[in-house]
């Protein structure tokens, strides 16, 4: 079986590169192998991911302290830009009829910024004033008086006991994103040849392509693939065809799988109160990824609240992957690179075992900060995605590379893979567009115009567009 291009995984990033090459090369022949038995099911589903299309509204971890009254706001700055251009292409695709109904994958909701302490509170004002002179932040508002914010959160306000400094910044024309249909919206427009249910067990180098040996999960039956451009977006299972593929640039490389877990709530009462996401500030000593938000999910029709994350821990790399994920992926080559990260984010270990030792009353007080009167019994404990984080040798000692995305293309020649987590669905364009620069340099001067016209909706048909 032969294709020009195989894309392996049937997430957000293997859908934005299947419809951005299908633009450019309309004669091209695409397959994409998924081995669950859906698409958008893994990190791309509506579950598995927070939603938030990432923007940089809210989230401190994208404006960190710099120094005494100073803050750099560049991260957020660029994540919003990464994010307009999503929005433009499936605005474009929109207007072109490929996707139906924008409202059934994005919805307004308002984005907020909360910040608690005297610290927290100082944080928050020095990002509003560095930002809202942005065009892509323009509109944003900061309060500290008490009666605007019961006003705008009233769950999170009405009643709240006086104490403690706290602040508000609030943002109308945040997002949030059903990834899942977007998804197979997506693979509907792209068209070709898709395949769920078939797993790649293995690739590597023949000449000018790339071999996979794929399994098909039904019929028990492996065959071949040959293509000579390959895209890796299978999430946590990237890593483990790139050691299959004996790929030099990460032949040391390691992955250190975190998991998810929130509370969930549909309780129309508590519903009714809260229309928006709501990011805060990690507690000292805890690593970005948990920064806590209470966000307002839609799926599948029906309005949910959601608060977390809670980290837990599986060998799996991915949330429907094998026990032996982990074990499988540790080889002489990464083993010193892990224990190496293991030592050197103390501060990680240390957060992970009091996440996995906490209990449900804990939980319970880690969301009385975001709403005072909650009950246990309202909300209910739900597993989210699985994230593998790259581990790889910095300046000559293991660590975790970040908690953003890594593009990885080997010297080889025709082979491109995702690595990493948040926030790149919401990124998904301008990875890809990375892929397409980095994997076909001698076409991709061709290839602009024909972009650029595909990412150049100005209809506002998604929201107001910024910038």
């Amino acid at each position: 079986m032969k294709y020009d291009v195989v894309l392996v995984g049937g997430g957000i990033m293997s859908a934005t590169l299947g419809v951005l090459l299908r633009r450019v090369r309309p004669d091209w022949s695409i397959l994409v192998l998924e081995r669950l038995d859906g698409l958008g099911l893994e990190s791309s589903s509506a579950w598995n991911n927070a939603g938030t299309g990432h923007a940089g509204l809210c989230e401190f971890n994208y404006t960190p302290l710099t120094g005494a009254g100073s803050i750099d706001v560049s991260g957020a700055v660029a994540v919003g830009e990464q994010f307009r251009l999503s929005r433009q292409l499936w605005a474009r695709l929109v207007e072109e009829g490929a996707l139906g109904d924008p409202a059934g994958f994005i919805r307004p909701v308002p984005h907020y910024g909360f910040a608690h302490g005297a610290a927290g509170v100082e944080h928050l004002r020095l990002r509003h004033a560095a930002l809202r002179g942005h065009p892509l932040f323009e509109g944003m508002e900061f309060t500290t008086d008490r009666d605007v914010m019961a006003r705008w959160l009233p769950l999170m306000f009405d009643g709240r006991p006086e104490g403690e400094p706290v602040a508000v910044c609030r943002t109308r024309g945040g997002t949030d994103v059903d990834y899942g249909v977007l998804t197979r919206r997506l693979f509907a427009a792209l068209g070709g040849d898709v395949r769920t249910g078939h797993e790649v067990r293995a690739l590597r180098r023949d000449g000018r392509s790339w071999l996979l040996r794929v399994r098909d999960l039904h019929g028990a039956r492996d065959h071949v693939v040959r293509a000579p451009f390959v895209f890796l977006g299978a999430g946590g299972g990237t890593l483990p065809l790139l050691q299959s593929a004996g790929v030099p640039e990460t032949r040391g490389y390691g992955g250190f799988p975190i998991s998810g877990r929130f509370l969930r709530t549909a309780d129309p009462h508590l519903v009714a109160r809260h229309h928006a996401k709501v990011y805060s500030h990690a507690e000292p000593g805890a690593p970005s990824l948990s920064v806590p938000h209470l966000d307002t999910r839609v799926v599948d029709g029906r309005t949910y609240l959601m608060f977390g994350p809670f980290a837990a821990f599986s060998p799996r790399f991915l949330k429907r992957g094998r026990l032996s994920d982990l074990p499988r992926s540790v080889n002489p080559r990464n083993l010193g690179t892990l224990l190496g990260a293991a030592r050197h984010h103390h501060d990680l270990v240390r957060y992970l075992v009091g996440q996995l030792t906490q209990t449900h009353a804990g939980r319970m007080r880690a969301l009385r900060r975001f709403v005072p009167d909650a009950r246990a019994r309202d909300w209910e404990l739900v597993t989210a995605g699985q994230r593998v984080q790259v581990v790889k040798r910095v300046n000559g000692r293991g660590s975790i590379a970040g908690f953003g995305t890594e593009v990885v293309t080997s010297s080889h020649g025709g082979l491109a893979a995702l690595l990493g987590a948040s926030p790149g669905a919401s990124a998904s364009v301008a990875i890809m567009l990375d892929v397409l620069e980095r994997a076909f340099p001698e076409h991709v001067r061709d290839w602009w115009p024909a972009l650029c016209d595909l990412l150049a909706s100005s209809s506002g048909i998604l929201g107001p567009d910024r910038g």
